[in-house]
């Protein structure tokens, strides 16, 4: 297909724009790729196109594209399966027109979920003044907040973990200064407060419980790359029954002789993925590396089978974090990186899949130089949503990659905003991104008054881990400690 229109001096290599959206896969209910085209000239055109329906024509003296949302809308759904075409011309100081190659994508079949939630706060090394969880609709540029800190004293809040992507099913974790950190449990039943501390947080499939780890973590700083770093002195897994009430430290989880961390359900439930590492002294902390394992369970008899481990971090030389199996129980995607449990501080940390049917893995094809963490998949597991610091080597930002039934992960794209030049300026971070299959609906005011002024409140009976930590933090949250190496 020729472009019609725009006019000028044909050229074959493609424009320079950023965001960088060529060559992708994307969803067919995606908000407009808004681009910024980075070639001089004093005016500006855009033709997008595909084999049905009309085309779409940008002109303006600024260079930033901004793509009419309802016909962006009529093009995509008119095109399933399509390639979508991009043409774009710039007119140069002298008057003439430069018309550069086609940028080509590809618009998928599948929809993504439609919302994205996610935490957002400035990267700090020890300190937070405004952190909040907020939600994104996928469809437009709308952002709302679920919780920020400011309505509720200000404290920390981490770890939201949704039921099956359900967004009126959710747990999140709460930091306080009086010593209480509870975690704030949403359901069909409302909300309740559950006063005991929890970190990394998963959903069993059934809704019954949810497995969470009780680490005694500790922020630190040192002198390589990245400063920032944090330590893991002794971690457990442990269930919260949601149905009693009661906390149990099952053996098969909660071992003496291991650190384990960063539970994740299989979707059927049969099967805990978690990681697991011996512990070392701080001043060990390059030769941490844990192992990824899984353990059997069978929810109605209560019985758990022996841990196996699935890579070994004596064989790979690298650290598992964050194992997430997809919903159809095909693929399980989880970091690598040099040592520790923390990836987002890593800028080794890379992706990698396993393919569940062959237990076979490989790194992605999606990663940068810089870390990958926080991952999360669709409901119908073909896109995956992760956190990179790509972009700069400073700030997370969220990317979209679409999985084909091979297990292939196409070119990620950066999550859209409407003024193209939104992350030139940006200064907070997004983490533990989310995908759930619609808006969150419970107010923030109703969370706000569940942390203040419960209604109802939930102390949970049973027994604590084999070594009890003095203080449990969740995904992206930092504590404090002296130890400050200053050589490696």
């Amino acid at each position: 297909m020729r472009a019609d229109g725009l006019g000028g001096t044909a050229r074959s290599e493609p424009p320079r724009i950023f965001p960088d959206y060529s060559g992708i896969v994307l969803p067919p209910n995606i908000a407009p790729l808004n681009f910024r085209i980075e070639e001089p000239g004093s005016h500006y055109r855009a033709e997008f196109r595909a084999s049905q329906g009309s085309p779409i024509k940008v002109s303006s003296r600024s260079a930033s594209v901004q793509i009419p949302a309802p016909a962006w809308r009529a093009l995509l759904q008119a095109n399933l399966g399509q390639p979508l075409y991009c043409d774009i011309a710039v007119q140069t100081s002298s008057g003439e027109w430069r018309r550069f190659g086609t940028l080509t994508n590809h618009i998928a079949r599948e929809p993504i979920d439609s919302h994205l939630v996610y935490r957002l706060l400035k990267p700090l090394y020890n300190a937070y003044v405004h952190i909040g969880i907020y939600q994104r609709d996928l469809q437009t540029f709308e952002q709302r907040a679920v919780l920020e800190n400011q309505s509720f004293g200000g404290d920390c809040l981490n770890c939201h973990t949704f039921l099956n992507r359900d967004p009126n099913t959710f747990a999140l974790n709460i930091r306080t200064g009086n010593k209480i950190n509870p975690m704030l449990l949403v359901s069909s039943n409302g909300t309740a407060r559950v006063d005991k501390t929890m970190g990394y947080l998963s959903w069993h499939p059934s809704g019954r419980l949810i497995a969470f780890s009780a680490n005694k973590l500790s922020f630190f700083s040192h002198t390589q790359a990245e400063t920032r770093d944090v330590f893991d002195a002794k971690s457990d897994l442990g269930i919260y029954r949601v149905d009693s009430n009661t906390v149990v430290f099952p053996p098969a989880i909660a071992h003496p002789d291991w650190n384990e961390t960063w539970p994740g359900w299989s979707p059927d439930g049969s099967h805990l993925y978690y990681c697991r590492a011996a512990p070392l002294a701080i001043e060990r902390y390059r030769q941490i590396r844990y192992d990824l394992v899984r353990v059997s369970y069978d929810i109605d008899h209560d019985q758990w089978g022996e841990p196996e481990v699935m890579v070994s971090a004596q064989e790979t030389g690298h650290s598992a974090c964050q194992p997430k199996v997809s919903p159809d129980g095909r693929w399980l995607v989880f970091c690598l990186c040099q040592w520790g449990s923390f990836p987002v501080y890593q800028k080794s940390s890379d992706l990698y899949v396993m393919d569940l049917a062959t237990r076979r893995f490989r790194r992605l094809e999606i990663n940068s130089d810089q870390a990958e963490s926080w991952h999360s998949w669709s409901s119908n597991s073909r896109w995956l949503v992760f956190s990179s610091k790509r972009l700069d080597g400073l700030f997370a930002r969220p990317f979209f990659s679409y999985v084909n039934d091979q297990g292939s992960f196409s070119k990620p794209f950066l999550l859209p905003q409407n003024e193209p030049d939104f992350y030139d300026s940006y200064l907070n971070t997004f983490n533990v991104p989310e995908l759930v299959q619609g808006p969150v609906v419970v107010t923030e005011q109703e969370l706000a008054r569940t942390i203040l002024k419960p209604r109802k409140i939930l102390t949970p009976q049973g027994g604590s881990p084999p070594t009890a930590p003095a203080q449990a933090i969740g995904q992206g949250d930092e504590g404090q400690s002296n130890y400050r190496p200053t050589r490696e």
